[in-house]
């Protein structure tokens, strides 16, 4: 049995899953601001699971700023925790290794595992409190992307330079319409969202070239409310040097994190037995 751990700025989703990748529990709380109040919870919720047996963990969290050589997460983007061990940490809950990575490339490699048999380079655009953004290559992250996502990436707003999660972002979205994606129904509404998202997605691919871009997090749970507008606002940037790939929704958005969990485990430990 695996656990898979996915900490987001509002809400943290715990999972376990057999040796095949299916879900068996899974358990959702509101992340606490607190680092130590999270741990509190983790550690109760693992408790709750009838498997207490793990072989392997996977956590990805909101971090952008993350030292992989030291395990440590030094900065998040909605989260006011600051260089924790989280790796460690999970590993005293759990009482099993763990391999720890940003959530937009955890989710980011779920995805690519449902897509390898027609694209190789994909684009992962998460959009729920902020905007994470990763890019898997032949199956692999590529950890050269920054983990910092939408929030250091300055766009042109209404003619002033603005880190793009500021207006695109699901908190952006609440910020300006007064209601969170799931309740907008209208067509001007996500017209205008489509708008602010294409302005990033723009930048990103002229920077990676991807073959395919997967629009995920709670936002992306919604795709078929825009995913025309989208297309229609990159149309307009569409050029010979910088062709538009196909754009789609996550398949599993809620559940990207937890399921890339299981990839990167299964990953990390096939290549450990290879080596040995």
């Amino acid at each position: 049995m695996y656990v898979g751990i996915d900490i987001g700025g509002t809400k943290t989703l715990v999972a376990t899953l057999d040796e095949h990748g299916v879900i068996i529990e899974q358990v959702k709380f509101p992340t606490p601001q607190k680092y130590d109040d999270f741990l509190h919870k983790l550690q109760t919720t693992i408790a709750s699971f009838k498997s207490q047996d793990f072989e392997a963990g996977g956590l990805g969290m909101p971090v952008t700023l993350f030292d992989r050589d030291k395990e440590r997460a030094i900065n998040f983007s909605n989260l006011p925790w600051r260089n924790v061990a989280m790796q460690d940490d999970a590993e005293k809950i759990c009482r099993c290794p763990f391999v720890v990575e940003n959530d937009a490339k955890l989710a980011a490699l779920s995805e690519a595992m449902l897509l390898k048999d027609s694209y190789h380079k994909i684009l992962y655009v998460t959009v729920s409190t902020g905007i994470g953004v990763a890019l898997v290559n032949h199956g692999h992250i590529d950890t050269n992307v920054g983990d910092g996502g939408g929030r250091t990436m300055l766009i042109d707003y209404k003619g002033e330079l603005r880190p793009w999660e500021s207006f695109a972002s699901g908190r952006a979205i609440v910020e300006q319409f007064g209601k969170k994606a799931m309740d907008i129904t209208d067509e001007a509404s996500w017209g205008v969202i489509a708008h602010n998202l294409s302005k990033g997605i723009i930048e990103l691919i002229a920077l990676t070239e991807p073959e395919i871009i997967v629009i995920g997090g709670s936002v992306g749970t919604y795709f078929e409310r825009y995913g025309d507008l989208l297309r229609a606002e990159l149309k307009k940037y569409d050029l010979p040097l910088v062709p538009i790939p196909p754009i789609m929704g996550a398949q599993r958005p809620e559940e990207a994190v937890v399921y890339g969990c299981y990839d990167l485990i299964q990953q990390i430990y096939a290549h450990a037995a290879a080596t040995n």
